[in-house]
């Protein structure tokens, strides 16, 4: 088995970006993109810390979508999508059906992803907090 490492997250994150576009281009693609991931991940038994990351950023690409939350770089939604559909495919590096292995190469690229974009993120969960208390007051 292939070592993955952090650069080897990087490259696969940035062959995502042209697919990614063209989700984001479409909404019902991208609704039915975001569910998908939801279900991915409901099969999941222990995320750990990068993975439980996901329901934020399928969030945060949901809020973007409806048009809901756009202070945010078109470059950040794009490396987020190209994240989500590397993490949605089972056929990658290293195969997700690899018991203990299969999501290693998952977790390299969603957190080299995160570290791109951090700061975006964590904006956005500033701006979903605020509104949750809106909403519920």
């Amino acid at each position: 088995m292939k070592d993955f490492n952090e650069e080897d997250a990087k490259e696969e994150l940035e062959k995502g970006y042209s697919k990614a576009k063209t989700i984001l281009e479409d909404k019902d693609k991208t609704e039915r993109f975001l569910q998908r991931l939801e279900n991915k991940l409901k099969m999941i038994p222990a995320a750990g810390n990068v993975l439980s990351m996901i329901p934020t950023l399928i969030s945060l690409v949901r809020s973007y979508s409806k048009g809901e939350y756009k202070d945010i770089p078109l470059g950040t939604i794009v490396a987020i999508v190209s994240a989500l559909i590397y993490w949605l495919s089972p056929v990658d590096a290293i195969p997700d059906i690899i018991p203990g292995f299969g999501y290693i190469d998952d977790m390299a690229v969603i957190g080299v992803c995160l570290k791109l974009v951090k700061s975006d993120v964590d904006e956005y969960q500033k701006w979903r907090e605020e509104n949750k208390k809106i909403i519920n007051a």
